[in-house]
């Protein structure tokens, strides 16, 4: 080492640019490390169907942005694990995620009663929370940094059944007795919760008013004190085993009410309306997309068309009409939001979602104050002209007719019942 070397200076100077070279070192370390994005979700169980579909959307989003270059410069990485569709397995997979895998950002798990588990871990910690599909999941929090990635609006409870009292009250004569039915769980609760009011506000009398346990697999009781109520609408609110035992139950016993349907998860998945086919003739029931005309959004034809390409490949759900679309809205509503703010600070992201209006392949998204929705576009549709079991037939418009509400209304309601089946 030359005397210049030694001196003084020249130590300081050799201490500086080493101290630069592992600074910028660790920055570039960084910079590599993956912006993790952590959930539950249903893979097995009988949420799966749903689940499986989500992922499929999240993991086309995690390809296109990370072809875009990721977020902040840095790649993104999806970490999840099943909840096996079960609320109890929630809150111990979100707390593995937050202190054992450290993850970036959390998105929700599929359905109301996963969600509503998860939010005690999430709320203390002051994280965002996208979440998917959800009804009234943050009615008791009032969460400033949650947001629902699902078209309820502001009143999330009664929107799920808004579209089929609206389209009930348009008939002439018009109905005057009610039947609500549904499962004792969260979702059906909820929403029976908004039938209610709904069917109050149109000064309809409720006849009969039941719930079932969850693992009810014979509808032939519940079907049979229905039909012996005379209720002219039959309104239900369902998970997907429950929704294919009434609808088959109410074929097989000829259900003589002239409206039947309401809020019934599983009659939106490819594989229940391969099974049912020509049984949903007739049945009015809640969705969120279908293939009519009134509702083609930008950039929804060629999600789909990409979705479905690789849908048997991946063996899910091979229409993606219900979930998946809203699945890749919700991390667009994340991209952006990261973009737009710069960072990870979770405050602020949730400052920026609650500010502003997204731009999404299910159309423009604005949340209001409690994460909702600030204008509901749950759609009601009618079954009509399904012939056989052929699922080509639900990829064209015709067969899922929008009945409800007047914005994306592709048709009138077939009534009544009996009739239109």
């Amino acid at each position: 080492m030359s005397d210049d070397a030694k001196s003084p200076r020249s130590r300081v100077r050799f201490v500086l640019l080493a101290a630069m070279a592992l600074f910028f070192t660790a920055d570039a370390v960084r910079a590599a490390e993956p912006i993790r994005i952590g959930f539950a979700m249903a893979l097995t169980g009988g949420l799966a169907g749903g689940g499986k579909s989500a992922v499929v959307a999240y993991k086309m989003w995690e390809e296109d942005v990370n072809a875009r270059g990721g977020l902040l410069g840095r790649p993104v990485q999806l970490v999840y694990y099943d909840d096996q569709s079960n609320p109890a397995n929630v809150p111990g997979i979100y707390t593995k995620l937050l202190d054992i895998d450290k993850v970036d950002l959390v998105i929700s798990p599929y359905a109301t009663s996963q969600q509503a588990a998860a939010m005690p871990v999430i709320v203390p910690r002051g994280l965002l929370f996208v979440s998917l599909f959800g009804t009234a999941v943050n009615a008791e929090y009032r969460y400033d940094r949650f947001f629902q990635m699902t078209p309820n609006g502001p009143d999330p409870k009664a929107a799920t059944s808004t579209g089929f009292f609206e389209a009930a009250m348009a008939m002439n004569p018009q109905p005057k007795t009610v039947a609500l039915v549904g499962a004792d769980a969260e979702f059906s609760k909820n929403s029976l919760d908004g039938a209610r009011l709904n069917a109050k506000k149109h000064g309809l009398k409720i006849v009969y008013d039941r719930t079932y346990p969850p693992n009810t697999v014979d509808f032939t009781p519940v079907m049979r004190s229905i039909q012996a109520s005379g209720a002219e609408l039959v309104f239900a609110a369902s998970y997907p085993p429950d929704s294919v035992g009434l609808v088959r139950t109410a074929r097989e016993l000829k259900l003589s009410a002239a409206m039947f349907g309401g809020a019934m998860i599983g009659l939106q998945y490819a594989a229940i309306k391969q099974q049912l086919g020509s049984m949903l003739n007739g049945v009015t029931a809640y969705d969120y997309w279908v293939p009519e005309p009134t509702m083609n959004f930008p950039g929804i034809d060629s999600f789909l068309k990409r979705y479905q390409e690789r849908a048997s490949k991946e063996g899910v759900d091979p229409l993606g009409f219900f979930i998946p679309p809203f699945a890749y809205a919700q991390m667009q509503v994340i991209e952006r939001t990261v973009t737009a703010v710069g960072s990870l600070d979770q405050k602020k992201l949730a400052e920026y979602a609650h500010n502003t209006e997204f731009s999404t392949i299910v159309g423009k998204v604005k949340f209001g104050a409690d994460g909702e929705w600030d204008r509901p576009q749950v759609i009601y549709v009618q079954y009509r002209g399904i012939s056989g079991n052929d699922l080509g037939q639900f990829k064209r418009a015709g067969t899922q007719i929008i009945v409800s509400p007047p914005q994306f209304k592709s048709g009138d309601l077939d009534y009544p019942f009996l009739k239109a089946r």
